[in-house]
């Protein structure tokens, strides 16, 4: 998306312009999981970030957007409904600034909140140094991990994905049902397609 796109008309449901509106990539999924997306603001512009999509997709999802959250604000998004809260997020054993996260006990998902931190990493880094309500969350791990699809976005590693993509195999890791969460990477694929369109140096590879 080229910067004029922001002087035109918005989508007011992807909140992108009219002409490169991603709803119809949405993709409806019930979730037994709550999914709750915290979004660096530097991402809620960026054409290529997934986030939008993926709450959009998951019904009941919510998505907040900050850098630091107000305790009071943080508490209650993370403790709605009385579910319980687990960060996906990888081990960060190696950072002496951290505190080491208590141990994560699987339960019914039912009774969980998936947390999502949709930012760069080294934004993911910054959101969980400010806010120590999330240094005290348990940790969700991905387990087998294949490469990412996200060609449209630079990564570091084969294995660094996407929020949506994140988030989509964690739901499954939860709920111990992949396949219910499929829908989510065909949703995903289209839009990265369309995105590719955009540039020409990713159409057609």
């Amino acid at each position: 998306m080229n910067p004029s796109a922001s002087k035109r008309p918005l989508c007011a449901t992807c909140l992108r312009a009219a002409a490169a509106c991603i709803c119809h990539w949405i993709a409806p999924v019930e979730a037994r999981a709550a999914l709750l997306v915290l979004q660096h603001p530097l991402e809620t512009r960026n054409a290529k970030n997934s986030a939008r999509l993926l709450h959009l997709s998951v019904t009941g999802s919510v998505l907040a957007v900050g850098e630091s959250f107000a305790l009071e604000e943080l508490d209650a998004l993370l403790y709605a409904n009385g579910r319980r809260p687990v960060l996906l997020y990888p081990d960060t054993s190696g950072d002496s600034r951290l505190p080491a996260p208590p141990a994560w006990e699987e339960g019914p998902a039912a009774g969980l909140r998936l947390v999502v931190l949709d930012a760069t990493w080294r934004k993911s880094r910054k959101m969980l140094h400010l806010n120590p309500a999330l240094q005290r969350l348990p940790r969700l791990a991905l387990r087998e991990v294949a490469p990412s699809a996200y060609r449209i976005r630079k990564a570091h590693a084969p294995d660094q994905l996407s929020s949506l993509e994140a988030a989509a195999l964690a739901l499954g890791q939860l709920e111990g049902d992949a396949a219910r969460f499929q829908p989510l990477f065909a949703a995903f694929d289209g839009f990265v397609e369309q995105q590719a369109a955009y540039d020409p140096r990713l159409s057609g590879t």
